[in-house]
C-alpha cells in the first residue's frame, strides 16, 4: 500500500496512526492528571475516533482497495470526519452542557460523524456489517410505525443523529471506550513482541515440540497458532501470520488441501478464546458483565483447553488413519530454542504476574509488559530480529493501522447501543425472543446460536461480540443462565461465524493460502472443529466447565467431556487404531454427544450420562482388541508363493 499512496496522504496516514498508540499510552499514564490539565475520557475518544476516521478515507477507496490516490471525496470525508471530531474533543464540556438545546453544533457534528463512520465501516468492514447497522438507524426513525413489541418513540433526523454522533451512552460509550482505551495497549503489546522476533520464537517452539511426531504439520499450525492468536486476538491476521509457513508446511506432509485451510482456521479462530489476553472481546465482556477481567480469563481456561484438545486429537487421528508423517524440514531443538529466545518469555512473566498476582488493571498491565518488550528487545535478538528506534517507531504505526477497523466497528456498535436504549428496542427483543420460544432453554439456546451465527457472517469478533452482547445475552440471561456463561456462549457462536460457510472470513483466508475451494474449506473447518459447535452447551449446563463449583465437579465434568470428545473425534475421523465400520462410527459419535455434561437438560441425564460413558469406554476397548486380533491374524497367516517361485 505504502508503495502506490501518494507521498503527501501517506505521510499524514503514518503520522495519525502514531498518534493513535501515543494517546492512548499517554491517557494510562494520566499525563493529563499530572499536567493539572482535565480532560474527559470522551474527549481523548473522539479524538482517537476522528484520527481513525482520516486514516481510513486518506488510505481505503470507496471500493474498499487499499492504496492508490485519495480522491477530492476522500480527502473532504478525512478532513471533515477529522474537524468534526477534533471540534468535539476541544469543545466536548461546553457542547454537552447545551445538549438539552440541540444547538445547531451539535446536529452538524453529529451528522458528520454517523456519515463518516457508516462510509468508513462500509469501507473497512464490508457491506453486512453496514446493513445491520443501517437497519437499526432505519429502525429508530420509523420505531413509533413497527407493529407490536417492537413499537418505540417517535425520532426526527436531527435528534438522532446529534443523539447517536455525539452522546456519551452512543458513540463515545463502552465499546469505544474500552477499544480506545485498553485493547489499543494490547495489540501495541503484540506488535511490539513481533517486531522482537516473538512470531518466529512461537513457531520454533511449535516445530520442536511437536514437529517430530505424525502429522507434525498440523499440531505445529495448532500449537502455533494459539500461541499466535491469544496475542494477535484477530484469526485472520493470524490465519494470514501463521499460516504462509504451517499450510505449506501440511500440504508437504500429506494433508488434502482443504484439510490444511480448515485446520489452519480452526486453530487460528480459537486463539480468541485462549488466555490470556482473547482479544478485544474479553475486554468488553469484562466491562458488560462489571466484573474483573481475571473472572473472565477464568472461566475461558478449561473451554480452551477443551477446543485444542479435540482439535489435537483429531489431526493426529487424521495423521494415523492417512499414513502422514513429521514434517521433513529440519527441527531446532528445544534446548537452543530457548537459549536465544528466552527473553521472549519474560514479557508474558509481566503481564501474568502483573494481571493476576498483582491485580493491576489491564491498561497498566500491557504497559508494564509492552516496555519490557522494548527493553529485552533492545538488549538481545532473536534470529537476528532485534528491537531499535525504527522498529519501535514502525510499531506505533503498524499499531494506529492495525485499530482502524476495531475503532469503526465500536463505534457503529455505540450507534446500536444507542438506538436500543432511547427506543426501547433492546427490552422488547429480549420479550419477543422469550415469548417465541417459551420456556424451552434448549430451544432457546438453539435459536440464540443460529442467530449468533448469521449476524456474526463477515464481521471482525469484537464486533459481533457487541452485538449479541446488546440484542441476544440478555434474552439469554432472563431465562436464567448466568451471565458469564450466556455472554461467552455468545462469544463462541459468534467466533464460530469465521469458519461457518457461506461468509467464513478465516477459513476463506487459508483456503487462498491453500489454493482450495473456499467452500469446501468452510465445511472442512466445521468437521475438524465441531467441538467448539457443543462446548458452548457444556458450560451453559455446566458451570464447572467455567471453574464454578466444587473441585470434584470440575474434575468429573471435565473428565466427562474429555470422554465425549474422544468419542466424537474417532467416529468423525473413522479411525482408532484401524480404520471404522460404519456402525461403529456411529455408535460413538452418538454416545461421545450423550457422555457431555449436560446434567441441567434432564434429571434422568445423570444415568443416561454414566450409562454412556461405560458405553464408550468399552466400545474403544472392544474395538482396539479387535484390530489388534485382525493385525496378529494377518501377521500369522503365511503367504502362498507365487507360480513363478513353485517352479
Amino acid at each position: 500500500m505504502a508503495g502506490t499512496e501518494p507521498n503527501f496522504s501517506r505521510r499524514l496516514a503514518q503520522v495519525a496512526a502514531f498518534l493513535i498508540p501515543t494517546l492512548c499510552i499517554l491517557w494510562n499514564l494520566n499525563l493529563p492528571i499530572h499536567l493539572g490539565i482535565p480532560i474527559l475520557t470522551e474527549q481523548l475518544l473522539a479524538l482517537m475516533l476522528g484520527l481513525g476516521i482520516a486514516i481510513l478515507f486518506l488510505t481505503i477507496r470507496i471500493d474498499g482497495s487499499k492504496g492508490g490516490t485519495p480522491s477530492l471525496l476522500d480527502y473532504a470525508l478525512a478532513a471533515a470526519g477529522f474537524g468534526a471530531l477534533l471540534f468535539s474533543s476541544l469543545f466536548y464540556a461546553s457542547l454537552l452542557e447545551r445538549i438539552a438545546d440541540r444547538p445547531i453544533e451539535l446536529i452538524v457534528i453529529g451528522g458528520i460523524v454517523v456519515v463518516c463512520v457508516m462510509e468508513g465501516l462500509r469501507r473497512a468492514a464490508g457491506l453486512t456489517l453496514f446493513l445491520i447497522i443501517a437497519i437499526f438507524v432505519a429502525y429508530a426513525l420509523l420505531a413509533h410505525l413497527a407493529p407490536g413489541p417492537l413499537v418505540g418513540r417517535q425520532m426526527g433526523v436531527f435528534e438522532l443523529v446529534q443523539y447517536i454522533g455525539f452522546d456519551p451512552s452512543a458513540v463515545f460509550g463502552t465499546p469505544l471506550k474500552i477499544a480506545g482505551t485498553i485493547v489499543v495497549l494490547f495489540i501495541f503489546f503484540g506488535t511490539l513482541l513481533f517486531k522482537a522476533g516473538g512470531g518466529e520464537f512461537f513457531t520454533d517452539l511449535a516445530l520442536a515440540t511437536t514437529g517430530s511426531t505424525r502429522g507434525g504439520a498440523a499440531k505445529i499450525a495448532v500449537v502455533a497458532s494459539a500461541l499466535f492468536g491469544s496475542i494477535s486476538g484477530s484469526a485472520v491476521s493470524n490465519v494470514a501470520t501463521t499460516g504462509v509457513i504451517t499450510i505449506p508446511l501440511m500440504r508437504r506432509g500429506g494433508y488434502r488441501a482443504e484439510d490444511a485451510g480448515a485446520i489452519e482456521a480452526i486453530a487460528s479462530t480459537g486463539g480468541q478464546l485462549t488466555p490470556p489476553i482473547m482479544g478485544a472481546a474479553a475486554f468488553l465482556m469484562a466491562e458488560f458483565l462489571e466484573i474483573p477481567y481475571l473472572a473472565v480469563v477464568t472461566a475461558a481456561i478449561l473451554p480452551a483447553v477443551l477446543y485444542y484438545v479435540s482439535i489435537f486429537l483429531q489431526v493426529d487421528l487424521i495423521a494415523a488413519r492417512d499414513r502422514i508423517t513429521a514434517v521433513d524440514t529440519e527441527t531446532r531443538t528445544l534446548r537452543t530454542i530457548f537459549a536465544e529466545g528466552w527473553h521472549l518469555i519474560l514479557p508474558f512473566v509481566i503481564l501474568m504476574a502483573a494481571l493476576f498476582w498483582l491485580e493491576y488493571s489491564p491498561e497498566y498491565s500491557a504497559l508494564m509488559s509492552a516496555l519490557s518488550i522494548v527493553v529485552v528487545g533492545l538488549l538481545r535478538p532473536y534470529r537476528g530480529m532485534r528491537l531499535g528506534f525504527g522498529e519501535i517507531i514502525d510499531s506505533f504505526v503498524d499499531t494506529g493501522r492495525s485499530v482502524i477497523e476495531l475503532l469503526l466497528i465500536v463505534a457503529a456498535a455505540g450507534f446500536v447501543i444507542g438506538i436500543l436504549n432511547i427506543t426501547g428496542l433492546g427490552f422488547s427483543l429480549t420479550l419477543l425472543l422469550l415469548q417465541s420460544v417459551g420456556s424451552n432453554m434448549v430451544v432457546l439456546l438453539l435459536v440464540s446460536a443460529a442467530i449468533c451465527i448469521v449476524l456474526g457472517m463477515g464481521m471482525p469478533t469484537s464486533g459481533v461480540y457487541v452485538l449479541l452482547a446488546v440484542l441476544i445475552a440478555p434474552a439469554i440471561v432472563e431465562a436464567g443462565i448466568d451471565p458469564i456463561a450466556a455472554h461467552m456462549f455468545i462469544l463462541y457462536y459468534g467466533m464460530m461465524s469465521m469458519i461457518t460457510p457461506p461468509i467464513a472470513l478465516a477459513a476463506f483466508a487459508a483456503a487462498a493460502i491453500s489454493k482450495a475451494n473456499a467452500m469446501s474449506t468452510g465445511f472442512a473447518a466445521m468437521r475438524i472443529g465441531w467441538v467448539a459447535y457443543v462446548i458452548p452447551f457444556i458450560f451453559v449446563f455446566s458451570p464447572a466447565i467455567m471453574l464454578q463449583g466444587s473441585t470434584a465437579d470440575m474434575i468429573a465434568d471435565t473428565g466427562r467431556a474429555l470422554v465425549g470428545i474422544f468419542a466424537v473425534t474417532v467416529g468423525i475421523v473413522g479411525y482408532l487404531t484401524a480404520r471404522l465400520p460404519l456402525w461403529a462410527r456411529l455408535a460413538l459419535g452418538t454416545a461421545g454427544i450423550l457422555c457431555m455434561p449436560f446434567h441441567a437438560v434432564h434429571p434422568a441425564w445423570v444415568w443416561i450420562n454414566a450409562a454412556m460413558i461405560a458405553t464408550a469406554i468399552g466400545l474403544t476397548v472392544v474395538l482396539i482388541l479387535s484390530a489388534r486380533g485382525k493385525a496378529a491374524a494377518a501377521a500369522a497367516t503365511p503367504i502362498d508363493p507365487k507360480p513363478e517361485e513353485m517352479q
